[in-house]
């Protein structure tokens, strides 16, 4: 362990009982459940007054439900005594939580980020949404999304922008980002969300909380269309990793109307945290197929290797080579939007934006011969990423390929000199893993010179989160930036482009 680690204590304008509550973490919360301690109703009631406080600031969570919260709160004060919950390890036992408004809660307006869907309201929940509450988490509110969940920045026509709560000038990125909003400015203690290109990490990394993009088929996604693609998953993202294993124990496991999940394991993700044996060897990548990234992320994640070191693992530094990175993400991308909005794009295009369209318009405009080109590629670098794992542990990357941009830009425009073409190019790092089948955790290392967090992105082979996040609560716990969470929004400047 580092002789003087970074160890900052809990955030000193935490001083009110409703502020008390909600600067709890989630596994705190949920034995103070279990306790008796404290009830659902109290905790609905600490959330909604967070919300109300700090959400005009930062539009993280745009559509609230909060008397639907309270109803099941009273309903199971009624039904469950605290017994029940200390018989069922699993269950979140009250504690509210946030749904990305991409999965449908029954009762509850639900968008999608699309000025199609503003008035739409599901009679029935997404089955990923049914276990969360099975279990006993309480949806308080519908976190904002871009548009069907496409963008490198949360904003959409129907609820505006999502603003980082550490700077508010920037961009929480997309398309978690009202769930990483509010987690970091504490209106919540846990956020469910949903990652294709890097959707939970990078808005994980700009708000400096935990994100875990699981193994295709650990979390179900309910009756999508595109059933049988390994691309888009559901996933949990917390304020720390003890939280985030808590919340994956909640989402995992077999769905009968989803073809590609399996059983959860039968020892939770949250006992496992400390019986999973320390990680030996890890490689650390600046990047991944050349792919351009910020020369002070790079810098400060390849320092951030240290604390690793000082725990006693062997890191080793490493290139990842992979031919046409960026054209093989895209062509099967692409693909999905063709199967999941060429009906809506026929219907209602003068409302869908660009993003969507362009999207869609690259999968049609791809040959038999494109695709099979780009599965061919995908096998290959699916082998690479197996052949590093027979010699390293974890594999470790820059979180982002660039830190927190101006709210206002779709997408940055530029990195480390070079010019970004579309939206997707400052996701290649999160992509590459995407392509992988590999679970992936976005986890804090510091700051950049202008206050933005800067992450690390953390890489296990396939199925692997029992070690995958047994790795980032070493990390975490050798640096200890979850314990300046959560904090109040705070305004600032737009940093100059590198």
């Amino acid at each position: 362990m580092s002789s003087d680690p970074f160890r900052p204590q809990k955030p000193s304008h935490i001083t009110s009982v409703t502020e008390g509550l909600c600067a709890l973490t989630a596994t705190e919360a949920v034995a103070r459940l279990r306790a008796g301690e404290v009830t659902a109703a109290e905790l609905v009631e600490a959330s909604i007054a967070r919300v109300e406080e700090v959400d005009p600031k930062v539009n993280a969570l745009p559509i609230p439900c909060f008397n639907r919260a309270r109803d099941m709160a009273r309903d199971m004060a009624r039904k469950l005594r605290p017994e029940d919950h200390a018989d069922n390890p699993k269950s979140l036992c009250g504690l509210p939580i946030a749904i990305k408004d991409y999965n449908d809660v029954g009762g509850v307006r639900t968008t999608y980020g699309s000025p199609i869907y503003a008035n739409y309201i599901p009679k029935k929940s997404h089955p990923l949404v049914e276990r969360i509450e099975a279990m006993g988490g309480i949806v308080i509110a519908k976190s904002n999304t871009p548009e069907f969940g496409a963008g490198g920045s949360t904003f959409n026509e129907v609820f505006g922008k999502t603003r980082n709560p550490w700077n508010t000038s920037l961009t929480p990125a997309g398309s978690t980002g009202g769930g990483a909003a509010a987690l970091a400015a504490g209106e919540v203690w846990l956020a469910h969300g949903s990652d294709h290109g890097g959707s939970l990490r990078r808005p994980a990394t700009y708000c400096s909380v935990v994100g875990l993009r699981p193994s295709p088929g650990r979390v179900t996604r309910g009756t999508v269309n595109t059933l049988f693609s390994p691309l888009s998953v559901q996933g949990p993202m917390a304020r720390n990793v003890t939280d985030l294993a808590l919340f994956l124990d909640v989402m995992a496991g077999f769905c009968p109307l989803d073809p590609l999940t399996f059983d959860r394991p039968t020892i939770s993700y949250s006992d496992s945290l400390h019986k999973q044996p320390m990680p030996q060897r890890i490689a650390y990548a600046a990047t991944i197929g050349g792919s351009p990234v910020d020369k002070e992320t790079i810098e400060i994640t390849r320092s951030s290797m240290k604390y690793f070191e000082d725990c006693g693992v062997e890191v080793d530094e490493i290139t990842i080579d992979i031919d046409d990175l960026e054209g093989t993400f895209l062509a099967l991308r692409s693909q999905q939007f063709v199967i999941d909005r060429e009906i809506e794009i026929q219907k209602h295009r003068s409302k869908i934006k660009k993003d969507i369209i362009w999207n869609t318009e690259l999968g049609l405009s791809q040959t038999t011969s494109d695709l099979a080109k780009a599965e061919r590629a995908r096998r290959s670098l699916y082998t690479t990423f197996y052949n590093l794992f027979t010699t390293y542990d974890i594999i470790v990357t820059p979180g982002a390929n660039t830190p927190a941009f101006d709210v206002n830009l779709r997408h940055p425009t530029s990195i480390a000199g070079k010019r970004l073409e579309h939206y997707m190019a400052a996701s290649t790092l999160t992509g590459a893993v995407t392509l992988s089948a590999s679970p992936a955790l976005s986890l804090p290392c510091g700051f950049d010179q202008y206050n933005r967090p800067v992450g690390l992105q953390l890489v296990g082979a396939p199925r692997g989160e029992a070690s995958l996040l047994r790795a980032g609560l070493v990390f975490e716990e050798v640096l200890g930036l979850d314990l300046k969470l959560p904090i109040d929004p705070m305004t600032g400047e737009v940093p100059p482009l590198e």
